[in-house]
């Protein structure tokens, strides 16, 4: 089950809500999700009392965004073993919940683990539910840790790259809190150049069909007190003609060990795009978004999402009319293609930037030798 509660933001500063948390009310522990559908219109608080609350949360995109999701997987585990319900198939519904997202089911195999050693040591459910809570608390820090990381390692990136400063930097989707235990991936660095004074404009792709540029990247850049244009994604293509784009700035939900990068469609003709015009096409994703057991591009499972996302659209305000509760764009009946993330082959990206650094070019071998890099540094 869910409740909703409204907290209206009406102030020029990041949000004092958290994306997400977890708290221990006299009822029994909930964990609490700024629900992301309802931006930037209004803030709201979704409250998740149990695992399938959560999944639909998944589900919905009220919680969305690789590192964040992943967090949100290892608190799902804690919260099923802390509500006496069955861990193992709250793991599974979890981890099943989005298919393409690797840190969402990195989160949960972490979250689980750490339930069954407590359990297995001790015989005691309770242990092992302090246990999973932990490993996801710890996994919260670790993020909100490597996104700082990233920033200083793309913000770095950047100044090599375009010395002098005067940054116009492209971004597609959501990257920022939002996505995060921290500031997020790719908007963390233009937030970073931002803070230092060497961007000068953040192009915000809208990001069809849900519209997270739009409504979540435009909202987080404004509370940022950031320069920011918004356009439709069509429009990409005439801005880099005219030469206002320096760099593309994406995150990633899984990338491949060739280094083939999975992001929200409309990330691969960018890359596209940025190629053509001698542009740097720059992914920011932490090490675990980097899969080894997916060997390449064609091999990650691209999630395909309902039709109506893209024959309708979803207002609070208007009058719903079609048959996903949305106002009809298209003809009744009208069938829609919707993947909901495209994969951008590894020699048209110029850079991936994790926060353990920056490999360029992508190769395999470097890939690799970043992710045993991640693997041996200590967690904080």
């Amino acid at each position: 089950m869910a409740d909703q509660q409204a907290r209206p933001g009406e102030d020029k500063r990041p949000s004092g809500i958290p994306v997400i948390r977890w708290e221990e009310p006299p009822e029994g522990p909930v964990l609490i999700l700024l629900d992301q559908t309802r931006l930037p219109s209004e803030e709201v608080e979704l409250v998740c009392t149990d695992a399938s609350a959560l999944v639909e949360a998944i589900r919905s995109l009220a919680v969305r965004g690789a590192p964040v999701l992943g967090i949100a997987g290892a608190y799902g585990v804690a919260l099923a073993a802390a509500r006496g319900f069955d861990v193992d198939e709250a793991a599974e519904a979890l981890e099943s919940a989005r298919p393409t997202a690797v840190n969402l089911s990195l989160g949960v195999r972490r979250g689980l683990a750490a339930y069954r050693d407590a359990l297995a040591a001790t015989g005691d459910p309770t242990a092992a539910a302090t246990a999973a809570l932990a490993s996801a608390q710890a996994l919260h820090r670790e993020d909100a840790e490597a996104s700082a990381r990233m920033a200083a390692h793309g913000l770095a990136l950047l100044d090599e790259l375009m010395p002098g400063g005067g940054h116009r930097v492209l971004t597609h989707c959501n990257t920022g809190a939002l996505v995060s235990g921290g500031e997020g991936t790719a908007f963390a660095v233009a937030l970073a150049a931002h803070r230092v004074g060497r961007l000068r404009r953040l192009w915000v792709d809208e990001t069809r069909p849900l519209l997270q540029g739009a409504r979540l990247t435009a909202w987080e850049a404004a509370r940022s007190g950031m320069a920011y244009t918004l356009l439709t994604d069509s429009a990409a293509g005439s801005l880099f003609a005219a030469g206002e784009v320096d760099a593309v700035l994406i995150g990633a939900d899984r990338i491949a060990a060739d280094g083939s990068v999975a992001n929200k469609v409309g990330s691969y003709p960018l890359a596209v795009l940025a190629r053509y015009h001698h542009v740097p096409f720059i992914v920011v994703a932490p090490v675990t978004t980097i899969d080894p057991a997916t060997p390449d591009g064609a091999s990650i499972e691209v999630e395909q999402r309902p039709g109506f996302e893209v024959t309708e659209i979803l207002t609070p305000q208007a009058t719903a009319m079609g048959g996903g509760g949305g106002v009809p764009l298209a003809p009744l009946g009208t069938q829609a293609y919707n993947p909901a993330f495209d994969v951008t082959p590894p020699e048209l990206v110029t850079a991936i930037v994790t926060e353990e650094g920056a490999v360029s070019p992508v190769t395999p071998e470097a890939l690799a030798a970043l992710c045993a890099q991640g693997r041996a540094t200590p967690a904080v």
